[in-house]
């Protein structure tokens, strides 16, 4: 056989060997957290969350809860390149995304808590 010849079953082989796995790891509820926004995200999620008074002001005055503050931590958009080192902790800004681009936290990471400091509704 030719490498013309060889190179259509390659390519068979290679799509359904994609398509296993995607279904296998689908399964599984495997996350593939390899970009910069995806990591961060990750690990503030991973941490105890302690809310500043002036988040718990606006929670309580029903203009955010907890659920949109979840949502905007697992999806949100990460500002990376203006991110802020205070002393072992990390300050990101993260804005949510779609019908959530009107909220901006402001949360800081150090090494065993997220700290989410602020809220900015425009």
């Amino acid at each position: 056989m030719t490498v013309k010849q060889r190179l259509p079953y390659y390519f068979i082989g290679f799509l359904l060997g994609i398509i296993i796995v995607y279904f296998i790891l689908d399964k599984k509820k495997v996350e593939f957290d390899y970009l910069p926004n995806a990591r961060v995200l990750k690990s503030i999620r991973r941490k105890p969350q302690i809310f500043s008074p002036e988040v718990l002001q606006i929670m309580h005055s029903k203009k955010v809860d907890s659920s949109t503050i979840n949502q905007i931590l697992k999806d949100g958009n990460v500002d990376i390149w203006n991110k802020h080192k205070l002393d072992t902790c990390m300050q990101y800004n993260i804005q949510g995304r779609n019908n959530l681009k009107n909220i901006i936290l402001t949360v800081k990471r150090c090494d065993s808590v997220a700290f989410i400091e602020k809220i900015a509704i425009e």
